[in-house]
């Protein structure tokens, strides 16, 4: 059996903003992670792809380029966590030890969730943004368009980046008025939560934009199966129960999401499926070894790369001070950032933190739209992630 002083679990933006932080701190080189994807991608990026504004191929690069040196890379997926032994089983049956445990292993698209999604997609009219694969057929979708009903749905589950479901609606609808056809076009936003975002200062800004726009929201209507042959989808009443079908021409799909398989069977999952851990602290309320972060944590946070920046150097900090036995004075505040993209060249730039409260950086109504943001977005972020909080130096 192997045994690594430091081990993570998860390649993605937590993951590995966290093995390159620790290997620049120089306080240990004994740091191994687990992760058999052998490409890493810039998921933010799929908006703008399903956009036409960029290529998929502009969103990924092999993992050993983004790999930290010195980490030892497990090519595998985990099967199990033995947390009262400190052990990690591989899908090869090999066992992994360790004195402290990262787990940072994203989220899980549950697309089988809903009924004859997953033999759906890429035909008939139904995309979504939310995988590699799938996110070119929404702009094949958008730019042939001819009119008819464009739904775009939002599932009663937390996802990642909340605010994705909605960039795709306002970029499609603008572009149905570029290509000449909105005035034959119903657009609908399908969301099975209450409102259309979460902070009330956003959400008004939004409800303005949704209403100039002529683009009808419905809420507590929840996607639970699709018949793509007969162009229906099934939505479900959050607060009855009740069905009701509703026919569409095209639909964007955000899948529903949970925590990954492998870590709900775990004793490190609390009641909802994810991995339990102190909210500011980032440290297992049960396993003092154990740390999370990111998308599988259950921190009552937005699902977003935003919020990993702020929680990564968190846990860090209170990792090393939890290997010599000091106090752990990292506290993660509930940051979290969702740059809405309302249109091309425009972009609303949320920043909030727990219970609601408004965290902007600017010194202007970021409420706003604004091209300096939408800029951000697209060429700014993108930079800041490759070769700044991938590098741990953010």
């Amino acid at each position: 059996m192997s045994h690594h002083e430091i081990l993570i679990v998860g390649g993605g933006t937590a993951g590995i903003s966290v093995a390159s932080r620790i290997m620049e701190s120089s306080s240990t080189s004994d740091v191994a992670l687990v992760e058999p994807a052998e490409m890493h991608y810039y998921q933010p990026l799929w908006t703008l792809v399903g956009g036409g504004v960029f290529d998929r191929e502009d969103s990924g690069r092999p993992m050993a380029d983004v790999m930290p040196s010195g980490v030892d890379w497990y090519r595998n997926r985990v099967s199990g966590f033995e947390p009262a032994s400190n052990q990690v089983e591989l899908d090869d049956g090999r066992k992994l030890s360790y004195d402290i445990l990262v787990v940072a292993a994203g989220i899980q698209l549950d697309w089988n969730k809903i009924e004859g999604l997953p033999e759906s997609l890429g035909t008939n009219g139904v995309c979504s943004n939310y995988s590699y694969d799938t996110v070119p057929y929404t702009w094949e979708l958008l730019k042939n368009f001819t009119g008819g009903e464009a739904l775009f749905t939002f599932p009663s589950t937390p996802i990642k980046c909340a605010g994705a479901p909605q960039k795709i609606m306002y970029l499609a609808e603008e572009t149905f008025r570029r290509n000449g056809v909105r005035s034959r076009t119903h657009v609908n936003y399908m969301c099975a939560a209450g409102a259309i975002f979460g902070i009330p200062k956003y959400r008004a800004a939004l409800e303005r934009i949704v209403s100039s726009r002529g683009i009808d929201a419905e809420f507590k209507k929840d996607l639970v199966a699709i018949r793509a042959s007969e162009k229906v989808a099934v939505f479900k009443d959050m607060d009855t129960g009740a069905t009701e079908e509703r026919n569409f021409d095209m639909i964007h799909v955000t899948p529903p999401q949970s925590a990954p398989d492998f870590i709900k069977q775990s004793s490190l999952a609390g009641t909802t499926g994810w991995v339990e851990v102190d909210k500011h602290t980032l440290q297992h309320e049960r396993f003092p070894n154990v740390f999370s972060l990111g998308d599988c944590s259950n921190l009552p946070c937005s699902k977003t790369g935003a919020a990993v920046r702020k929680q990564a150097p968190v846990l860090v900090e209170n990792i090393l001070a939890y290997r010599t036995g000091s106090a752990m004075s990292g506290h993660y505040d509930g940051y979290a950032s969702c740059p809405l993209v309302t249109g091309y060249g425009r972009v609303i730039l949320a920043e909030f933190g727990y219970e609601g409260k408004v965290m902007e950086t600017f010194p202007f109504d970021q409420a706003q739209e604004r091209y300096s943001m939408y800029a951000l977005k697209a060429y700014g972020l993108p930079q800041m992630y490759w070769h700044g909080m991938l590098r741990g130096r953010l």
